[in-house]
């Protein structure tokens, strides 16, 4: 039990200070030298930020956010590359943990971690729930998802990006989607994956009213007061070490995984229309799954099941069973898409990822790969200077990162 939760509520802070102020505030939480505390925050826009596992250049168009001016960093979490903006809510519930507490036993209290976000969304007339691929849907849309990070101190850090609202056209631009060039179509498949709490909502809702609602949900689901606050002196002191030490690192930036990513695409004819899959993976994982065709389905039943093969082994086994869940939960909108067709398809685009890569060596989103290898000579060598600020060496500052409020969040 928590009795209490400090509130740190901030607006347009730097890539590199909204990443270190988690952490430091999880690691310290877990040492017993910080509260534990709510922090509702949004991002200068715009920023892009790759999953602790993922390998930046496979993920980020990076030429398009230099040219634009968009920051590129590296998350403590897991999952997958998303864009963050003055429209994205940054969530960060920093609380101490037990030092020999199993990641998973961590994982554990995800759904609790969900359950403030989804009291929140209710207030707004949305009924969100917590998928088991860590994200909270919306009739099978995602709008928020969901991280975890345990420090060496075992303090936890539950991660969350809102969608309050979202440029799909400009995250299509920044993220490395399958989607071989970006069309209208694309758009509109995407966005009907995905939705924002303006959308759901109606229209749109002031973000200090979102943030105000949150803490109200979070009060209510871990039974807490809650109190505002802000950083302290030596919070902000930790912060400046950790974003010279790591964030504005290119160590950090283009630490690169052993695990090779491909794409693939297949086409079947099937008795209810054609079917295609385009199919992004990483290893033997399913990083993303899309499906087209001139078949008849509601989107919401197509979002469940490219939602259900999100960070999913490519065995067939495996992804029959997902299938048939899902299936079972949408028989009637899936009845003109044969399910044998559709693991066909999805087999077949799998196999084509694996001609152009190496997949012998998987490893999972939120599974530590071990010692992984830095290579950052080559990455930073392809990386000339522009406008966009990439990080250095950690042997010297690229600027100096002040503790004050003003320069350390800003800068």
């Amino acid at each position: 039990m928590i009795p209490a939760l400090r509130l740190i509520r901030e607006d347009g802070v730097s890539d590199r200070y909204g990443l270190a102020g988690d952490e430091v505030l999880a690691a310290r939480a877990g040492e017993g030298r910080s509260p534990a505390t709510l922090r509702l925050y949004t991002y200068r826009s715009h920023a892009a930020l790759v999953g602790r596992f993922q390998t930046v250049e496979h993920e980020l168009h990076l030429d398009y956010c230099r040219s634009q001016g968009i920051a590129v960093n590296r998350r403590p979490t897991g999952g997958g590359a998303i864009i963050m903006g003055e429209q994205q809510l940054g969530v960060a519930l920093c609380i101490p943990g037990q030092r020999d507490a199993t990641y998973g036993n961590a994982r554990s209290l995800m759904s609790r971690f969900s359950a403030g976000l989804v009291s929140a969304l209710q207030h707004y007339g949305i009924g969100a729930a917590f998928t088991r691929k860590n994200d909270l849907e919306v009739g099978g849309r995602k709008i928020a998802g969901l991280g975890i990070h345990r420090t060496k101190s075992g303090g936890i850090l539950f991660h969350a990006s809102l969608l309050v609202d979202l440029d799909v056209p400009l995250m299509l631009r920044v993220l490395n989607t399958p989607f071989e060039k970006i069309s209208d179509k694309e758009i509109r498949n995407v966005s009907d994956r995905i939705t924002t709490l303006n959308r759901e909502h109606g229209s749109a809702v002031e973000m200090d009213a979102v943030r105000e609602v949150l803490a109200d949900g979070f009060r209510s689901a871990w039974g807490a007061e809650i109190e505002s606050g802000d950083f302290s002196a030596g919070e902000l002191t930790a912060i400046d070490a950790l974003i010279h030490d790591r964030y504005a690192t290119t160590e950090w930036l283009f630490r690169q995984s052993k695990v090779t990513d491909a794409d693939g695409f297949a086409r079947v004819k099937s008795a209810g229309g054609l079917l295609g899959a385009r199919v992004a993976t990483a290893g033997k994982q399913l990083k993303a799954v899309y499906l087209e065709g001139d078949f008849f389905s509601s989107s919401g039943a197509i979002a469940a099941l490219e939602g259900s093969l999100r960070w999913h082994s490519t065995a067939g086994p495996e992804i029959r069973s997902t299938l048939e869940a899902v299936y079972a939960r949408y028989a009637a909108d899936l009845a003109s898409v044969p399910i044998e067709a559709l693991q066909e398809v999805i087999l077949r685009a799998i196999a084509a990822a694996a001609e152009d890569a190496d997949a012998s060596d998987p490893y999972g989103c939120f599974v530590e790969p071990g010692r992984e290898e830095v290579a950052v000579a080559a990455a930073v060598g392809s990386h000339p200077k522009s406008n966009i600020q990439y990080p250095q060496s950690s042997g010297g500052r690229q600027e100096e990162v002040a503790v004050a409020v003003a320069v350390g969040r800003k800068g």
